[in-house]
């Protein structure tokens, strides 16, 4: 159990440590001898021991003597490294580093530093970052759940943070079986609907909608969507609905859009579920030979650089910073020992409708809005400068 120079006590510290972490060993589990540890790694009693005596003064296990070795029933509260752990779903992505901006300005004046972590919106991944924050010494931790409307995989991994009482906070998604945990998330529904809504006031008849059907946020944004649609009497129509999943992001909305304009179906009015998609369905419009937005409309979410170029897309805010702040917020009032009940943070974050040149008035032949901003829903639908 040797590896580059790594002592063989430290490879089977790790390894025996990985087991606890991952449930293989449960609390209150008697642990192998040091005989069998010995017979089963190629090694001395003498480095057993050792590795144990790690364990110990860690607080994963308890020895007894005449006994054997145990997992700890309570594992010892870890120290106060001042370190936070921030898991997301991408890191380069075009979000994401304004939302790590608001939580390192929260966290930076309150003492913490950022232990940064992506899963590349992948469960296995996930599951492994969790496992290594678990072996470090942190304090809390941040993160966005990779394909949250799927079933977790690993709840224990999660069981084990609150084990070890690591306070944790989600951000832009949750898990169903995870609900009552800390989270900061927008309301999705609310951004789908007053996209939907406006191409509605727009006079669109035919609205088409691009979700992604792996993450709480795109389901929640279709609701919104299928929301607006039922407040205007309009029927909905599962083929003008396009569902995609992470890995087929690049290929299959297109592959869709084509195929809309092959069989004549070409919706007036697109409800996509981000700015990125957006940029790309306008792109190959153009390529259709369709100009945005003479022919289609087309909304975005996230108020990201893809919205603001050129003549922009019409889009939902998506505050990210303050996204980051609030969730720092909140996970520094559980390390403080503040209950929900008296928690100041709120759970949701409210969107609003940024209008720029992706979307034409179908009542009226000039194109006109830009840059102002939807605060309420279609019932009392005003615009002011933004």
């Amino acid at each position: 159990m040797e590896e580059n120079g790594v002592s063989k006590y430290y490879l089977l510290m790790e390894q025996i440590k990985g087991e606890i972490l991952s449930g293989q060993i449960l609390p209150g589990q008697k642990l192998p001898s040091e005989n069998q540890y010995a017979q089963r790694y190629s090694m001395s009693r003498h480095t057993v021991r050792k590795a144990l005596a790690i364990l110990e003064q860690q607080g994963y296990v308890e020895a007894y003597h005449g006994k054997g070795t145990f997992c700890s029933e309570q594992p010892r509260r870890r120290k106060n490294s001042r370190n936070i752990a921030v898991v997301t779903t991408y890191i380069s992505d075009y979000i994401f580093p304004r939302l790590i901006q608001g939580m390192d300005r929260v966290l930076g004046e309150n003492g913490y530093s950022i232990i940064l972590k992506n899963t590349g919106n992948s469960r296995q991944r996930e599951a492994r970052c969790l496992e290594e924050l678990l072996k470090k010494d942190i304090d809390g931790l941040i993160i966005e759940p990779s394909k949250s409307e799927l079933s977790c995989r690993h709840i224990s991994l999660y069981q084990m943070l609150d084990r070890y009482e690591i306070p944790y906070v989600f951000i832009q998604g949750i898990y169903a079986e995870l609900r009552d945990k800390p989270h900061i998330l927008m309301d999705d529904a609310r951004g789908g609907y007053l996209a939907a809504s406006y191409l509605l006031k727009l006079g669109h008849k035919r609205i088409a909608g691009f979700f992604k059907a792996d993450d709480m946020q795109g389901i929640e944004r279709h609701k919104g969507y299928v929301r607006a649609l039922q407040e205007a009497g309009l029927s909905y129509y599962p083929e003008d609905v396009v569902w995609y999943h992470t890995e087929d992001r690049k290929m299959k909305p297109l592959i869709m859009l084509r195929l809309m304009e092959k069989s004549g179906r070409l919706p007036e009015g697109i409800v996509c579920y981000n700015d990125q998609i957006a940029g790309m369905l306008i792109e190959e419009l153009e390529r259709l030979g369709k100009k945005v937005p003479e022919d289609v409309s087309v909304t975005g979410f996230d108020d990201s650089l893809y919205a603001q170029r050129g003549k922009g897309i019409t889009t939902i805010t998506h505050p990210q910073e303050k996204l980051g702040e609030m969730a720092a917020e909140l996970l520094l009032e559980k390390l403080n020992g503040i209950s929900a009940e008296k928690s100041r943070i709120p759970e949701m974050i409210q969107p609003q409708l940024i209008i720029r040149g992706s979307c034409r008035d179908r009542h009226n032949t000039e194109q006109k809005s830009s840059g102002k901003v939807i605060l309420t829903g279609p019932a009392e639908l005003r615009e002011t400068g933004s």
